[in-house]
């Protein structure tokens, strides 16, 4: 921990804005340098024009690959493109607007020229192929959105969502950064652009926000959280959704109170996360320090990431609830008071806690356990197979009453504005009801951690076969699945996990750095938790 963790961040911390957009402009990537190149992670290009890994350049070579992309799949519809509030989301949406108007794609802007939460995108997408009665192909919509979600300040980051409203899959995301690192190595010569002011006076308009916030009362009982009174306090993090919160107390006639509405490039107002980067994640208690010190003030507080995929709950009586906490009382919740049919499923990410398998387990429901990355929950939510997707970083989202879809991102303004409506049909907060479900499911600790590994080890990881575990006991206990695929759609998790009756581990590589992260969690206690994952270094060492 950081020793100014959770502290105001001082002006030394704070990136320098006018050399971030130089570089940006200025830098051309080294493609000798893997850093540089195009990659889409689990939700996107990121980086940033300091490090020459986010800069025109990729943005220009990436939208280009997108239209070839969208073109090869017959795609013709609107694109729909939103961005954030970091410094880097101006520009880049920009260059894209460049590039998608001189290949002739109808874009869609914000009409209020705001920003936009990656939800309202998805939403929009889906709402449009819905009225069309489309779900791929000629007139289909799809969308990118620009923004590096809760990264840093001196970040950028662009994602594209297909017409299915979601997270690009890895055969998608594979083929645009294949395509985009292509045309950079043959020095941008096949991509198309023509001048901003002829690209912005093209694209359309779109009204995001009136469409997302007066549909949200098919998806919520705003009565039930009108009728209760509950307080609330929203604070956007200075992110996406700082234009929505005080337009959802207006349209819905909710109380809320936009905690700080403030838009700052550099986030000087942030608190240090736990390394002492200014980074917007509420789910962090360090990030999330100057809410918590307000709790008492609202029945219900919340976050929200930069572009509002995710969700921060704080309540009075526990503070900032644990992601891993919500989403299990989210799933009890839900499938208590919501008509899904009996055979609708309950999606989680295998490093999420296995509190939500005792829950589901509980409740009769079927459960789907998929790699890391929401990309995996999109089919279920598509066709209301699956009610409920949930990722232990504090991303989820779910169907509508009618067992609907809603959106097929995450959804953090959705899962805060649950949390309110939680607290007025049961008149307890999560955190009391997450205290309910250890008195009858068990307390566990959960922890994530890292260890070194070269990056050969880390391709290694990446492949192992559950043959290459040895061990038949882990942290005292035997070993009852070895999984280098998710049991919910048998695909590969780029990693291993371990299970036991009370406890497991998960490792997967880093993406950005020479290490591997230990997903642990155990039901018999800290010490416990403790000796799991010290253990789990040794059989993934032993096995790499």
């Amino acid at each position: 921990m950081h020793p100014r963790a959770g502290t105001v961040a001082l002006p030394e911390d704070l990136v320098d804005i006018a050399a971030l957009l130089d570089a940006y402009d200025s830098r051309v990537p080294d493609l000798d340098d893997p850093a540089q190149r195009v990659v889409f992670g689990t939700s996107g290009h990121r980086g940033s024009s300091l490090d020459g890994a986010f800069t025109d350049t990729h943005i220009a070579a990436t939208t280009q690959a997108i239209c070839d992309y969208r073109s090869a799949q017959g795609t013709t519809g609107p694109l729909l493109i939103g961005r954030d509030t970091h410094a880097l989301s101006e520009p880049a949406w920009r260059t894209a607007l460049e590039v998608l108007a001189a290949n002739d794609v109808a874009v869609l802007v914000d009409s209020r020229d705001g920003y936009t939460p990656t939800p309202a995108v998805s939403h929009a997408i889906l709402r449009l192929n819905r009225l069309a009665g489309l779900t791929g192909g000629a007139g289909a919509a799809d969308g990118i959105v620009v923004t590096p979600s809760h990264n840093p300040p001196r970040d950028g980051g662009f994602k594209y969502n297909p017409p299915n409203g979601g997270p690009a899959d890895t055969d998608a995301t594979s083929w645009i950064a294949s395509r985009a690192n292509d045309l950079i190595r043959a020095g941008m010569g096949g991509v198309r652009r023509i001048p901003f002011d002829r690209a912005r006076a093209a694209a359309g308009a779109y009204d995001f926000l009136a469409h997302y916030i007066d549909d949200l009362p098919s998806v919520l009982d705003i009565d039930a959280i009108r009728d209760a009174g509950i307080r609330i306090g929203a604070d956007p993090l200075g992110g996406a959704s700082v234009g929505y919160w005080g337009e959802i107390a207006d349209r819905l006639r909710l109380d809320i109170e936009v905690v700080n509405p403030a838009v700052d490039p550099q986030w000087a107002f942030m608190t240090l996360d736990w390394d002492g980067k200014i980074r917007m994640d509420c789910s962090s208690p360090s990030a999330m320090a100057s809410l918590f010190k307000r709790r008492a003030d609202y029945d219900i507080a919340t976050g929200n990431d930069a572009d509002a995929d995710r969700h921060g709950i704080v309540t009075p009586d526990a503070g900032l609830m644990n992601p891993n906490h919500f989403l299990a009382v989210a799933v009890s919740y839900l499938f208590s008071h919501r008509s899904w049919g009996a055979e609708v499923a309950v999606g989680k990410t295998l490093v999420s806690s296995s509190m939500i398998d005792r829950v589901v387990s509980d409740l009769g429901r079927r459960l789907l356990e998929v790699p890391v990355g929401f990309k995996w929950f999109v089919p279920g939510l598509v066709d209301g197979s699956v009610g409920f997707g949930g990722e232990e970083s504090a991303g989820a989202s779910f169907l509508r009453k009618d067992g609907t879809v809603w959106t097929t991102d995450k959804d953090g303004i959705l899962l805060c504005l649950l949390a309110s409506e939680i607290r007025a049909v049961t008149g307890s907060s999560p955190s009391e009801l997450y205290t309910s479900l250890t008195a009858r499911h068990g307390d566990p600790a959960y922890a994530r951690v890292d260890a070194p590994a070269t990056r050969e080890q880390k391709a290694a990881l990446g492949q192992l076969s559950p043959d290459a575990v040895t061990a038949t006991t882990l942290a005292g206990e035997p070993i009852t699945a070895k999984l280098t695929h998710a049991p919910g759609n048998g695909a590969s998790i780029g990693g291993l996990k371990v299970v036991t009756p009370s406890a497991w581990f998960a490792a997967r590589p880093s993406g950005t750095e020479d290490v591997y992260k230990i997903y642990a969690e155990s039901f018999l206690g800290a010490d416990h938790l403790a000796q799991v994952q010290s253990e789990a270094r040794e059989v993934v060492n032993a096995a790499l």
